[in-house]
């Protein structure tokens, strides 16, 4: 196997103080000059950091830090990976609870497991970090490798890297990781000018029906207001969480972020977050917010302390195309799942996940369940494509 640097080294870190911001930066696209990746802002140390300073992915909750860092002769960072030793599968949200319970019913030990991934964020990102000073095929090679190393020698089932790129899951297939495939939908900014410009696109019957949906969402006298670097008050994000926690505690029984987390996120990375807020009556009732990225915009948690009809739609998806328009971003991840994202104008997307698996039976067992799987979402994807909300041709 090519290496990166004749006398290359891996060692494993358990927490992000094991490394500097600055040489970080250069791996995660928050140093243009050193990465050959857009920024993506869920990678970037100022994220992953508040992560675990706020308590929210710390040995405690599950997430106990088994960072690659990968340096070379010189002692230089040339790559890194995000991982962590859970010991569940919450938050993360490519699900293997079945693959547990099978291995488990054999007499096989499913958890602890090797987790690469940003924690409780559906987004594609790097996960093979690498800079702009090496090799990178030879350095995604040696972190890939790392990885099985790693999961050998302490022992465990698995090592899932989920909502990889392409050229991360070239390597660790390259490396002998199994290929899995989900999907999301996602919208494409085509050279739009406004969001009128996008509605000419679609079909008009679609076209009509977003019309009367954005009309009806606002009915009850609420305003839609953007927010973003210094407008994000510690005021804004108390009414934030507050509704963050009351849709998470619906959905999920217990939301994984807490207050600290969106302190620390907004004193460090404002510029990159932007918060639709629905106000009525002189106060905020609902939000979303969002990440902003080098090229693309992320929509990640909802909350509202009012319900009104379409009013989740209009400040999740329809501001958020209406936000990466006016910034000419080229497209808008709402995250995950959501089949009713299509007829807003977001499109079938297939994001993909790698899985090394230790025990040669339940290898076999995931290895057949993963080609039947690809099939199924292959065939889904199609048949949604043909329901896309925009014109024939187009």
């Amino acid at each position: 196997m090519q290496k990166p640097e004749p006398a290359a080294t891996l060692t494993v870190a358990p927490s992000l103080d094991a490394f500097t911001r600055e040489e970080w930066s250069r791996l995660s696209g928050a140093d243009p000059a050193n990465c050959r990746v857009p920024y993506n802002p869920f990678v970037s140390y100022d994220f992953l950091k508040s992560l675990e300073e706020s308590g929210c992915a710390v040995r405690e909750t599950g997430w106990l830090g088994q960072h690659l860092r990968l340096e070379d002769a010189e002692g230089l960072l040339i790559g890194a990976v995000p991982c962590n030793l859970k010991s569940h599968s919450q938050g993360e949200y490519v699900f293997d609870h079945g693959w547990a319970d099978a291995f488990e019913r054999a007499g096989g030990r499913y958890y602890p497991k090797l987790q690469v991934s940003v924690p409780f964020t559906p987004a594609t990102g790097p996960r093979l970090l690498v800079g702009g000073n090496t090799d990178p095929a030879a350095a995604r090679q040696a972190l890939a490798q790392g990885l099985k190393t790693l999961t050998d020698r302490l022992g465990v089932s698995s090592a899932h890297v989920t909502f990889a790129p392409d050229q991360d899951v070239t390597a660790l297939k390259e490396a002998g990781f199994l290929v899995r495939t989900d999907q999301q939908f996602h919208f494409f900014n085509e050279g739009y000018t406004s969001y009128d410009d996008f509605l000419a696109g679609l079909a008009s019957r679609k076209r009509k029906a977003l019309k009367r949906e954005r009309r009806a969402a606002l009915e009850a006298g609420i305003e839609i207001e953007w927010l973003t670097g210094g407008e994000l008050t510690e005021a804004v994000w108390d009414d934030f969480f507050t509704f963050y926690m009351d849709t998470g505690s619906r959905k999920w029984g217990r939301p994984y972020l807490n207050r600290l987390f969106f302190s620390l996120i907004s004193e460090r990375m404002a510029d990159d977050i932007l918060l639709v807020m629905a106000r009525r009556n002189g106060r905020y009732i609902a939000g979303a917010l969002n990440f902003i990225g080098g090229d693309a915009l992320y929509g990640r948690n909802w909350g509202a302390i009012e319900h009104h009809p379409f009013l989740h739609f209009e400040v999740c998806y329809h501001q958020a195309i209406e936000f990466a328009i006016a910034r000419g971003l080229k497209r808008v991840e709402a995250g995950a799942q959501g089949e009713h994202k299509l007829a807003r104008g977001y499109l079938p997307v297939t994001t993909r996940s790698a899985h090394y698996i230790a025990h040669p039976g339940l290898r076999r067992a995931v290895a057949d369940y993963l080609e039947h799987e690809r099939q199924d979402i292959s065939a889904i994807g199609g048949i949604l494509a043909e329901h896309s909300p925009y014109k024939k041709g187009g």
